[in-house]
């Protein structure tokens, strides 16, 4: 009996080794796997789907969609340990943290090149379901959000917001140089460069560089020529947007823009913003050879040709060089003895607008120069230079 005991007992030992040994196996071979699925995501050879593990992140790019009780489902062992141990998403690849698992699924499609969400139209593809709704507003048309106050409508709410800034009259964003605000950040963004000097997106073709990516677009069009936009009315082309907005003034004859002083009406703010130093005497531009100052900065572009010597405009009949090319379209209208200027009294044609304007005083009646030594008047100034000879 004492035997069949002590024989039992030694067998109960035997058991319970053989258990110690099995869970220390099936732990190092847990912590093994576990050690080996660190680094870089790793894709399975399934033809179905690929799934990418980085220690407890285990991220379907499947290119079935999930649904919301997918999202609901997903919550696993794994995703529940990330939350409890490190209470953040970290892509292993690049080291960026994210706030939930969903979106670091998203962005491991930038590593992965895999974007599971198409547009049927154009075949864009996106690395998720918002985007791709976004996007199709494009190929639609829609326009779901609209100002309550002036029922303009937009296609993002993002949008909308910035919108609504204008009627509101915040600019939350401010510079801390200057303390110039602005209604967005990105054009903070942009602004600071002024005082940094930094001109990131450079011109492939001459070099030259620029502060912001779309003057980039906007200048690539000199070396190609493009002109995407037409007015539906003179199918004239113009290179930019804005360009055909103050075009389209022409056809209507809408002048918004009036100066307060005289009355005049232009067709753009930016027009009147320069007319105004006629009233003010500001002269903002300033050579930094000779230190002359001018009204406008075409001005001064111009005159800084006669420092550099430069004459880039030339005339293809007699090889007179010019150093504006409206100089240059004046002169060639020696040789072809077009006078597109009429006087609509008189009919009498001129080849230059200056001249049609000095002729036109004579039917007005007008003589806008006057002498300051015995208040004689005249019709041009070139006359009231030859008369101020008199007093000298």
């Amino acid at each position: 009996m004492f035997k069949i005991v002590l024989l039992m007992l030694c067998y109960t030992d035997l058991l319970d080794y053989h258990s110690t040994v099995d869970e220390e196996k099936t732990e190092d071979l847990t912590q093994s796997c576990s050690e080996k699925s660190r680094g870089l995501p790793q894709t399975s050879h399934s033809t179905e789907q690929s799934v990418f593990s980085s220690e407890c992140v285990r991220v379907d790019t499947s290119d079935q969609l999930d649904t919301a009780k997918d999202c609901k489902q997903s919550d696993t062992p794994c995703d529940d340990q990330v939350r409890v141990v490190t209470g953040k998403h970290t892509c292993h690849v690049c080291c960026k943290k994210f706030t939930y698992s969903w979106y670091l699924k998203q962005h491991l499609c930038i590593h992965t090149g895999v974007y599971p969400f198409t547009c049927e139209v154009c075949k864009k593809k996106f690395n998720n379901l918002s985007n791709l709704k976004r996007h199709m507003r494009i190929h639609t048309g829609e326009r779901p959000f609209t100002c309550e106050v002036c029922k303009t409508k937009f296609k993002h709410s993002s949008s909308l917001k910035e919108h609504m800034l204008i009627h509101t009259g915040e600019r939350p964003f401010s510079c801390k140089v200057c303390n110039k605000k602005f209604r967005m950040s990105f054009l903070l963004k942009c602004h600071m460069r002024i005082h940094t000097g930094e001109r990131p997106f450079s011109c492939k073709v001459c070099n030259k560089k620029f502060r912001m990516s779309f003057l980039l677009k906007c200048h690539m069009r000199i070396h190609t020529g493009e002109r995407p936009f037409t007015c539906e009315v003179c199918k004239t082309k113009f290179k930019h947007s804005s360009g055909l907005k103050y075009h389209m003034l022409i056809h209507t004859g809408e002048r918004p823009f009036i100066c307060k002083v005289c009355g005049l009406t232009f067709t753009c703010s930016y027009n009147l913003k320069s007319h105004m130093r006629v009233h003010t005497g500001e002269r903002p531009f300033t050579c930094e050879v000779c230190k002359a100052k001018f009204k406008h900065s075409s001005n001064l572009k111009y005159h800084m040709r006669i420092h550099t010597g430069e004459r880039r405009f030339t005339c293809e009949v007699c090889g007179e060089t010019f150093t504006r090319s409206s100089k240059l379209k004046c002169h060639v209208r020696i040789h072809t003895g077009e006078r597109p200027f009429t006087c609509e009294h008189c009919k009498t044609k001129f080849k230059h607008l200056s001249n049609l304007k000095d002729h036109m005083l004579i039917h007005t009646g007008e003589r806008p120069f006057s002498c300051k030594v015995c208040n004689k008047k005249f019709t041009q100034s070139s006359a009231l230079k030859s008369h101020m000879r008199i007093h000298l």
